[in-house]
């Protein structure tokens, strides 16, 4: 699936992705390829995009995350990107 996480700087991440859990609102959400169509607000925590065995993960507080067509747009108010983790 193609994940595209925004801020209102910059896109921070535009790739492929096998996996992304993000902290909705009230609480963490799990996304896999085909997904449903979702959408929630997001809160403040760790965002992480799994891609090729690699987790990419991405402090953010606020915003959004929309899943439609293997396609999610995570769209925050504040992104800072964090270690990587295998």
């Amino acid at each position: 699936m193609r994940v595209t996480v925004i801020s209102p700087e910059a896109a921070i991440f535009d790739g492929d992705a096998d996996a992304v859990v993000a902290p909705a609102y009230d609480g963490q959400v799990g996304i896999l390829p085909r997904h449903a169509p979702f959408m929630t607000l997001l809160g403040r925590g760790t965002l992480a995009v799994t891609a090729g065995g690699t987790t990419h993960r991405f402090q953010v507080d606020g915003g959004f995350l929309q899943a439609v067509h293997d396609t999610v747009r995570v769209v925050a108010e504040q992104v800072k990107g964090l270690p990587n983790a295998s």
